[in-house]
């Protein structure tokens, strides 16, 4: 969390804006607090990418997403504002680290951590697919270790099965190189089964502490997911077996968010 810029707005709607909480490709995200006292992360629309139809229906269609996936396991949508600049939409604030800093900072999970959160999140990707939704960015950074329990966020390229997906730029395109599916960088097939594979590689992070496919450019990364093993040496063997049943190169072959929430019972 850092504090405001001279350039940041002071307000948005209702809600008053005391501090940065991140920021991404489509826009940068605050903390505002409603006139009632109530805590929200506020997600503003970039303004040089308003005039874009494509980034603003990439827009539209996360916050048609957050509206329709309520979960124990992702932060609810409160408000938002699509009609003119500046865009942004309002979710519950969800206080804990992500992941990804946790795991950085005190190193890797032990392994009967990361079945619970295995399990967590089977079951947050469960509710969200049972929408009509799929995830496809699931990674450590997109996921907060909260008082309550793992909270999935960002929804910026989820899709319904019946939508493209877009980039920030219009143009069609997967998540993050080491947690995209290969059927989604060969194919741009994006399923349920796609997020299960974002889901084992994200575990496989937690258990190790390392990219689940190394590291390097976009490209090298990506032709690893495809065609090599995940990295999960040192990983509990039981622990281990679930995560690379859950990145198979097959879709079919992955077992669904039911299956894994039953094999870390």
């Amino acid at each position: 969390m850092d504090e405001l810029r001279v350039n940041d707005p002071t307000a948005l709607g209702p809600y008053v804006l005391h501090a940065r909480l991140g920021a991404g490709g489509m826009g940068q995200v605050y903390l505002g607090r409603s006139p009632g006292g109530r805590l929200v992360a506020l997600k503003v629309v970039r303004e040089e990418i308003t005039g874009h139809p494509e980034a603003l229906l990439r827009f539209r269609r996360e916050v048609e997403t957050a509206r329709a996936v309520r979960s124990a396991y992702t932060a609810n949508l409160i408000d938002a504002s699509l009609d003119e600049a500046p865009y942004w939409l309002a979710t519950e604030y969800v206080q804990g680290p992500t992941l990804s800093a946790a795991v950085a900072e005190r190193g890797p999970l032990p392994a009967e951590t990361c079945r619970g959160l295995f399990a967590a999140l089977a079951e947050g990707l469960a509710a969200v697919h049972a929408c009509g939704v799929t995830h496809r960015d699931l990674k450590p950074q997109n996921v907060i270790l909260s008082q309550r329990g793992p909270q999935l966020i960002d929804f910026g390229i989820a899709r319904g099965a019946e939508q493209t997906a877009v980039t920030e730029d219009g143009a069609s395109g997967p998540g993050t190189p080491g947690f995209t599916a290969p059927e989604v960088l060969m194919r741009n097939e994006v399923g349920p089964a796609a997020d299960v594979f974002a889901l084992g590689a994200t575990i496989a992070y937690a258990a190790t502490g390392r990219p689940p496919f190394g590291t390097g450019p976009a490209a090298s990364v990506g032709y690893r997911a495809v065609y090599e093993p995940i990295d999960l040496a040192g990983v509990e063997e039981g622990l281990a077996a679930l995560v690379q049943a859950c990145v198979a190169k097959d879709p079919a072959a992955r077992p669904s968010p039911a299956q894994v929430i039953e094999r870390c019972a």
